[in-house]
């Protein structure tokens, strides 16, 4: 197809700007073997950044696709972290290069929370769509989805050595969970509101939850099946067994006693937090020795969990005082008192450590305890800052100390305004506090300098100063050499919405709320005691309008003067006599931004009513209006020297259009809140824009083309495979809707998988059909015929047999999509795969990935499979085969386990070395056995 206009395509390449999104939480992490407590987690839109802290860089980059980043958690053994996203997926990534093999997909919507067990083995997620899923990190795929809550689930927590998960939600609840029967077993309903954080304490014999209250609850967990007498009835996990002679109806009352079997759970108290609204966040360090906990303000609360020995201490102190109380109550009555009696209560056992006030509203809050009691606290605020204190918790009363502050690195306001710097090298952002000077090149910050809250921004030619206009109505001229403010000026009485450059580059004029033009010309001025000139602007003319003044622009041959008013409409003005020349009637709303073309031909205008207008400056007739954006459009531009020009909405889209064949060229995708502005190169080469979501993005022109029919057809695919997967989770037969249900999503990958299976298992009957024939050819020429050519596609796998290809597919479909995979697989390809299967296992090819692929389609196609006469006789093959297969296996791994003990013992036995004493935990119990055999002989002697 011959191009008959050629477009090339804009892509993204950085996002920088963000030092912390609101949405995810913030962790510390080890790099590399490195310092505890140096580097920090945080998610940054779709990406996470790992932050020095000390240097205050970014030493990782965890790269995302498309949706933001909503959780971090790094596992138990420091190397990987998991990130959880909007989507509902989940990724883990290797801390030492950044990069992800792992990715789970099983959730609807965001992952609201993620956990690790002890052994870092499984991983459980909560998310929006209230499901709780475990997964299974070494064999890479879901285990089991459980429900029962009805909202977001706000925390999920394994216990260390009982086979139990402990979850809370918005919807006031907070269940347990035997994961051995994969249901829920006790539900306390002891909150009025929330529960937004929960923590276990005291080697997990105390549950600590946070509500909407300013209450710290405190739950005692009591784990009875250990206790049990000899007498009464054995009760399996989630089964009581009934004697033969009881009714069916006795199985409710067996299900009530199982939770008082399993565990009891009682109040023991509550801690008053200073605070008054909901608990934000609620975590413990590693030990989980401090609790801190936070609310929507800036004040983060610490308390610390007495060891037994120091509450012992605690209450022998309060017994003391009670008994001398007592005994001079004695002397002044002369009565005998009764022996006082102390009771212990939570507050002996949990005392509050120290406030520690941040520079604005915290968002969310990880710590850390390291060696001789130092804890440090790592704090996301709502500002886009990282602060980081240390205290000693050792210390009677402790003290914060704060150790960093990552602030240079992006605005604590949303950035309103950006220019580009003449010759493409520097880009200007100004927010509501701070002006920044960035280089495009390496995203460094040049400069940041205080300023008022800026609405416009230009350089001024020469690129040495810049001017900016605020909300107040004043222009501020700075200094980028030395970051001087060199002066203000009270412009206008109302905000100053707009600035542009005069095109002869001697002035500029302004555009305000306060329904003035204002023209500017540029000067140079002494300073009194100082022989320098510096730059200054004197005012010469003044356009009075009717309107509030929303925008302003020179045409580029500077004839006219295009002025956007609160009206809806666009006066045209001549440049040197300001006499009225055009009104561009249409919009139904305010025209928030316009633009005119490099030729003085075209004015193109983007208003609140989402619709932009393509006009002719000769006539001001209306050459196009387009529905460009689902909401506000909030800037408008052409890019250099072309008719192409790109818009920016609250939609967080930006747009590229044609303004002479009218058509949408490309959408730019990235941002994850409102586009408040962008700003284009003078090379047209680089654009940067600016969001609510605090990140600013570089997209730079590549050489690709842009072939619209392609890019329609891309968006299509795009909308389809987005519905396919906000579709319902697939039913699979047999399954009853109960707690526990498959854990896999089906999503465009998965469908794909099944795709390839499906080509795979027709190529093998394709190739089994053409030995058919020749085998029949054989016979009836009676002699060896040459054999047919092989499919192309196994010549290109090395000419693999096609049942090995078949394998091979299997093998390449990744572990967590593999059941759901299958799950889509019509069922005519079954008796195909079960044959292949017998045929694997008798030659010992990948047996568990065999055995767990045959395991899934018997449960799902049982019915079919067993009412089919042909497939008997294969099943029970299979049958033989598979028991023989894995019990050789077993054994296989049973003597190599029974070796590498047998040489572990020896070595030790040999260089009087324990191996993995401290992984195992056993050094403590040798020691005291030593410690005990040596008394003995001393009393023996």
């Amino acid at each position: 197809m011959g191009l008959t206009k050629q477009y090339l395509r804009y892509a993204a390449s950085a996002v920088f700007g963000v030092i912390g999104s609101q949405k995810a939480n913030i962790a510390y992490v080890t790099l590399r073997g490195g310092e505890k407590g140096r580097y920090v987690a945080v998610a940054a839109c779709e990406h996470a950044f790992i932050w020095d802290v000390r240097k205050g860089e970014k030493v990782l980059i965890l790269q995302g696709q498309k949706h933001e980043v909503t959780y971090l958690c790094p596992s138990p053994d420091g190397i990987h972290i998991a990130v959880g996203y909007e989507d509902g997926a989940v990724k883990i990534f290797s801390l030492m290069n950044g990069e992800s093999n792992v990715s789970f997909n099983g959730h609807k919507s965001a992952v609201s929370v993620i956990h690790y067990d002890r052994l870092g083995a499984r991983l459980v997620t909560g998310s929006k769509d209230t499901d709780v899923i475990m997964w299974d990190i070494i064999n890479e795929c879901g285990m089991y989805r459980l429900r029962g809550h009805k909202d977001i689930i706000t925390q999920a927590l394994f216990l260390k050595d009982k086979n139990l998960l402990v979850t809370s939600s918005k919807d006031s609840f907070v269940k347990w969970w035997d994961l051995d029967t994969q249901h829920c077993f006790k539900t306390m309903v002891g909150h009025r509101s929330e529960v937004w954080g929960m923590a276990l304490l005291n080697q997990e014999n105390r549950l600590l939850t946070g509500s909407a209250d300013s209450e710290l609850r405190a739950w005692d967990i009591n784990y009875l099946e250990e206790e049990k007498a000899e007498g009464e009835p054995k009760v399996k996990k989630g089964k009581t067994l009934l004697d033969d002679d009881e009714d069916a109806d006795d199985e409710e009352g067996a299900d009530e006693s199982l939770e008082e079997r399993i565990l009891s759970c009682k109040k023991a108290g509550s801690i008053l937090r200073e605070a008054r609204d909901r608990v934000v966040s609620l975590i413990t360090d590693a030990k989980a020795r401090v609790i801190a906990c936070h609310g929507n303000d800036s004040v983060l609360e610490l308390f610390t969990v007495l060891s037994e020995e120091e509450v012992q201490k605690k209450m022998m102190k309060k017994m003391k005082k009670a008994k001398k109380k007592a005994a001079k109550a004695q002397e002044d009555t002369g009565e005998e008192a009764a022996e006082p009696v102390v009771e212990r209560i939570l507050k002996d056992e949990i005392i509050r450590l120290t406030n520690i006030k941040a520079s604005s509203k915290i968002r969310w809050v990880d710590c850390l305890s390291c060696a001789g009691g130092e804890l440090k606290v790592a704090l996301l605020l709502q500002n886009n800052t990282i602060e980081t204190y240390s205290l000693k918790t050792s210390d009677k009363t402790p003290t914060a100390n704060k150790t960093a502050r990552l602030t240079l690195g992006g605005h604590r306001t949303d950035v309103r305004t950006l220019a580009f710097s003449s010759d493409n090298l520097a880009v200007l952002s100004a927010s509501g506090d701070t002006v920044k000077v960035w280089n495009r090149s390496t995203l460094q910050v040049i400069r940041t300098m205080a300023c008022e809250y800026a609405l416009c921004s230009l350089f001024v030619p020469g690129d040495r100063q810049i001017i900016l206009g605020t909300k107040s109505g004043k222009l501020q001229i700075f200094e980028l050499a030395s970051g001087s403010l060199l002066e203000t000026v009270d412009a206008h009485n109302g905000a100053l919405w707009s600035l542009c450059l005069a095109p002869d580059q001697r002035g500029i004029v302004t555009g305000s709320a306060d329904k003035m033009v204002k023209f500017w010309e540029f000067e140079l001025i002494k300073d009194q005691g100082s022989s320098q000139k510096r730059l200054t602007v004197k005012h010469t003319r003044t356009l009075q309008l009717e309107e509030d003044v929303l925008c302003v622009k020179f045409s580029p041959d500077h004839r006219l003067l295009a002025v956007s008013l609160l009206d809806c409409t666009v006066k045209i003005f001549y440049t040197d006599t300001l006499k009225f020349f055009l009104s561009l009637y249409g919009h139904k709303l305010p025209v928030l931004c316009l633009d005119i073309s490099h030729d003085s031909t075209l004015i193109a205008t983007g208003s609140a009513d989402r619709n932009v207008k393509i006009w002719g400056l000769d006539f001001g007739d209306c050459h196009r209006s387009m529905f460009a954006h689902d909401d506000s459009v909030m800037f408008l531009q052409f890019v250099p020297k072309t008719h192409l020009f790109f818009t920016a909405g609250k939609d967080k889209k930006i747009k590229q259009w044609d303004a002479d064949k009218f058509e949408h060229i490309q959408t730019l995708e990235g941002h994850h809140r409102e586009v408040w502005c962008l700003t284009i190169s003078p090379n047209g080469d680089h654009i940067v824009s600016s969001s609510h979501d605090k990140s600013l993005r570089l997209w730079e022109r590549t050489r690709e083309p842009i072939i619209l029919e392609e890019e329609r057809e891309m968006e299509r695919e795009a909308e389809f495979e987005e519905s396919m997967a906000k579709g319902d989770v697939p039913v699979v037969p047999g399954e009853t809707e109960g707690e526990a249900a498959p854990a896999g999503k089906k999503t465009v990958e998965t469908v794909k998988a099944a795709e390839r299976i499906m080509e795979a298992l027709e190529l093998f009957r394709e190739e089994a059909r053409k030995m058919e024939e020749h085998k029949y050819a054989c016979e009836r020429a009676g002699k060896e015929l040459p054999p047919p050519k092989p499919n192309p596609i196994l010549v290109a796998f090395g000419n693999v047999t096609p049942s090995r290809y078949v394998l091979d597919v299997l093998k390449k479909v990744r572990s967590s999509e593999l059941e759901v995979s299958l799950l889509v697989l019509p069922f005519p390809y079954v008796p195909d795969l079960l044959n292949l299967f017998n045929s694997y296992i008798q030659q010992g090819l990948e047996v568990e990935l065999v055995c767990r692929c045959l395991f899934f389609l018997l449960k799902i196609h049982f019915g079919q499979i067993s009412s089919n006469q042909m497939l008997l006789s294969v099943i029970d093959e299979l049958r033989t085969n598979t028991l023989s297969k894995v019990q050789e296996i077993r054994d296989v791994m049973g003597f190599n386990s029974a070796a590498l003990q047998f040489l572990q013992r020896e070595i030790e036995n040999k260089e009087d070395v324990t191996f993995f004493t401290e992984a195992t935990g056993q050094l403590h119990q040798k020691k005291k056995k030593r410690r005990k055999r040596e008394r003995a002989i001393l009393t023996i002697a």
